[in-house]
């Protein structure tokens, strides 16, 4: 934990103060590096081999700075009790999953999609 990269130490720190890093997996595959990181509340993180956020994950809501606005705003107005508990960016797209264990994709700039099976 203390070889932690400095971007992702802030980003936890930022959105997850309450929630410190447990463990930290520095995944090589081939060309392609991820950054695996568990934090105390059962939250999981997924970081890029440039250090940004690609998923996110709980078993309890996420907080709703690391989710972009117009995805809560969809999800306030067309489903308003749930919540999110997992953010992931995809090739082109972002997808959440809400404690219903329904999954919406959205475009980059948050326009809804689908319903994801």
């Amino acid at each position: 934990v203390s070889d932690t990269p400095a971007e992702i130490t802030k980003y936890v720190s930022t959105h997850f103060p309450n929630n410190p890093i447990i463990q930290i997996i520095k995944d090589i595959d081939g060309l392609d590096i991820t950054y695996d990181i568990t934090l105390e509340g059962n939250f999981y993180l997924e970081f890029n081999r440039k250090k940004k956020i690609i998923d996110i994950e709980g078993l309890t809501k996420l907080p709703d700075s690391v989710i972009p606005l117009k995805l809560i705003e969809y999800v306030e107005a067309n489903y308003p009790n749930n919540f999110v508990i997992g953010w992931e960016l995809e090739d082109r797209n972002q997808q959440i999953k809400l404690d219903n264990d329904l999954e919406l994709e959205f475009t980059m700039d948050g326009v809804f999609l689908r319903i994801e099976n």
